[in-house]
């Protein structure tokens, strides 16, 4: 029962935190929660669904299913980076000095719009993902692990990594943390603030759609209102980690994955939701700015 719970929640918890890494990397850039974030997670299942039942047509999953999965990957992560800059330019960059009450109002009107966008031209039914994996895994410690959780698990770590070594070490890292520090420097010293914007808004939202194709490839069912669950589980998880730290956004929705698992075995299902937020109550009582967050000090 341990394994199997703690392997669910290393798989749930995945997705949480590629999601977050979205909303923790615009928030310590544009200090802007972005709420239409998980709508584009939602648009990354959907796109799944929709290039996968394309290449199906056409007999390419026959001929190589790898290299369909492989395709249907990066179309789907080019798709939804473009829906992400396209949202910064039309909803965001407008509004960068105006109060910052116009932002978070067109952050939910975009939400809105996209969900009602998907459900007009997708059906208001659940979509069926192709059942192209088989059932099939590996025993561990006496618990089945199949091949997709192996899969979530592997690709969310190497994608978390890579992600934190771009930012480390790359000269667009470099730029994405010396706006997120002071944007009025960053800009004296020559770098592009808009450009790093439009950069980080092009890399949370193709973390956001790999995450929406492997939670499609898990549930098997998709529908228009997931975004909206997905992105509150997921912002929970980046202020649990500390909203603006990329670290914090991991290990937070890693954390949260592993409380729903764990509560929902050993509690009760039907709370497993409210078990995460009473969690979060609790750090921020103890930690207001999140595991990971650091305590901004106000000049005066």
């Amino acid at each position: 029962m341990f394994t199997q719970q703690l392997i669910n929640g290393l798989t749930l918890g995945g997705v949480y935190a590629l999601i977050a890494l979205g909303y923790t990397m615009v928030y310590g850039i544009l200090e802007l929660i972005n709420f239409a974030h998980g709508e584009i997670y939602m648009l990354g299942a959907y796109l799944g669904i929709i290039f996968l039942g394309f290449f199906t047509a056409i007999g390419l999953t026959s001929y190589s299913l790898p290299l369909a999965l492989i395709l249907t990957f990066i179309l789907s992560v080019i798709f939804c980076s473009s829906y992400g800059f396209t949202i910064e330019k039309i909803a965001y960059k407008p509004l960068r000095n105006a109060p910052r009450l116009s932002p978070l109002i067109s952050a939910i009107g975009v939400s809105i719009f996209l969900q009602n966008y998907v459900m007009l031209t997708q059906g208001a039914t659940d979509k069926i993902f192709p059942h192209l994996f088989e059932k099939a895994g590996i025993e561990l410690m006496g618990t089945r692990v199949t091949y997709t959780q192996i899969f979530i698990i592997a690709a969310s770590a190497i994608l978390m990594l890579s992600l934190n070594l771009f930012i480390t070490k790359t000269r667009m890292g470099k730029a994405m943390r010396a706006v997120a520090q002071d944007k009025v420097m960053a800009s004296l010293v020559g770098i592009n603030i808009n450009t790093v914007i439009s950069a980080t808004f092009i890399i949370g939202s193709g973390l956001a759609a790999v995450a929406g194709l492997m939670v499609a490839a898990y549930y098997g069912l998709v529908n228009y209102s997931i975004g909206y669950i997905a992105g509150i589980k997921a912002f929970t998880a980046a202020v649990l980690g500390g909203i603006g730290s990329v670290p914090g956004a991991m290990f937070g929705g890693i954390l949260l994955g592993l409380i729903e698992s764990f509560s929902a075995a050993y509690i009760s299902s039907e709370y497993k939701d409210a078990y995460a937020f009473i969690i979060l109550i609790i750090i921020l009582f103890i930690k207001p700015s999140g595991l990971f967050g650091k305590t901004q000090e106000e000049k005066v």
